[in-house]
């Protein structure tokens, strides 16, 4: 299924999720190992792979402090952070762009400003819009222009700052999808904070809800699955070659052997899941035979009585007339002699 089908999707079906392998800039200029990021998100699973695509003069001022952690990342500016990976322009991604539908795994990419938003309308279906961007109303606004569903993640947001988000692109008539996230490298276990992903289905009922994780991976991608279990149908995370890469984006990264983990927990999952349609199921048929209740008779019922409350009980097998009509039953005449414990059927009774 592609990302403009999972657009069509109901809220809380739980369909297997779509998964967005997020790279940003782990291919750190080299176009070999952007390639190489490709075939392994698909190997692992994903649905798409996403990049992100800036110029460092164009998304920060040189005067621009960290907000990761100095201990795995080093750098104290973001210009300078940003300057590192921003190699990658228009012929670049036009190129992943043929790769990707080559290898059969969907493109996307970030935009960070308005000319690489411009290129990026032509290369992929759906536009990504960062946490980061949630209050730059104006490229908002530009990007919901070019008439294409929108991702938007809502970390580091107060609900009235998202809502103020979700009435710009709704006056444009974009499909929506809003992504619970927390700005934070790495969020701790305890404060991914999933819960925000039922609050965002509750305030935004109508609208495609996920998640953007920023937790270390773990041994089994605990908070994706979970994630996805309350209600995230699109999940976005991470993901590198190698998470022991030095790095703002490799430690908290996933790789293609915990995506595969991921996945393959999600496929079973749906094995024990099963339907959300409230049915009984062909197997229970045998207890609803057997195991449900009958009126039967509390004693001898001579023909022509006219059955009492004190005539009844209930027994198993539900072979006879169900409890479900105990006050039709009463008040009806005994259509033949009818004995203690026998199982009343519609037969042996005139109703009025």
């Amino acid at each position: 299924m592609n990302l403009i089908e999972y657009f069509k999707i109901k809220q809380n079906n739980l369909e297997v999720p779509y998964i967005i392998a997020e790279a940003g800039v782990n291919h750190e200029g080299s176009m070999d190992l952007a390639k190489r990021l490709i075939d392994e998100a698909l190997e692992g699973g994903a649905n798409s792979i996403k990049f992100q695509t800036y110029k460092a003069e164009t998304i920060a001022s040189k005067d621009s402090p960290y907000y990761w952690d100095l201990s795995k990342e080093s750098t104290r500016s973001q210009y300078e952070l940003f300057k590192k990976y921003d190699s990658f322009w228009k012929k670049e991604f036009e190129e992943l762009k043929v790769y990707c539908d080559k290898a059969g795994i969907e493109f996307l990419s970030t935009p960070f400003d308005a000319e690489s938003a411009r290129f990026l309308n032509d290369l992929m279906p759906v536009f990504k819009i960062s946490s980061s961007d949630i209050t730059n109303l104006p490229f908002i606004e530009l990007q919901c222009s070019f008439g294409k569903p929108i991702i938007l993640s809502t970390g580091a947001s107060f609900l009235w700052e998202i809502q103020q988000a979700v009435e710009v692109i709704e006056k444009y008539g974009n499909p929506l999808c809003l992504m619970h996230c927390v700005l934070n490298y790495p969020t701790s276990d305890e404060n991914a904070n999933i819960g925000m992903i039922k609050g965002l289905i509750n305030h935004f009922p109508k609208l495609l809800i996920g998640y953007s994780d920023h937790t270390i991976p773990g041994d089994s991608m605990d908070i994706c699955y979970d994630s996805w279990l309350i209600g995230a149908q699109i999940i976005e995370k991470h993901f590198t070659h190698d998470k022991k890469l030095p790095g703002n984006d490799h430690y908290h990264a996933m790789d293609k052997n915990d995506l595969r983990k991921f996945v393959t927990r999600v496929e079973n999952a749906k094995k024990w899941i099963g339907i959300t349609k409230v049915s009984a199921l062909p197997e229970e048929e045998p207890a609803r035979k057997n195991a449900r209740r009958s009126l039967v008779a509390n004693n001898d019922i001579p023909k022509g009585k006219i059955i009492s409350a004190d005539d009844l009980t209930w027994k198993r097998p539900a072979h006879g007339i169900s409890p479900v009509y105990f006050n039709i039953v009463c008040g009806s005449i005994a259509n033949k002699d009818i004995l203690e414990d026998d199982l009343i059927q519609w037969s042996d009774i005139i109703t009025k």
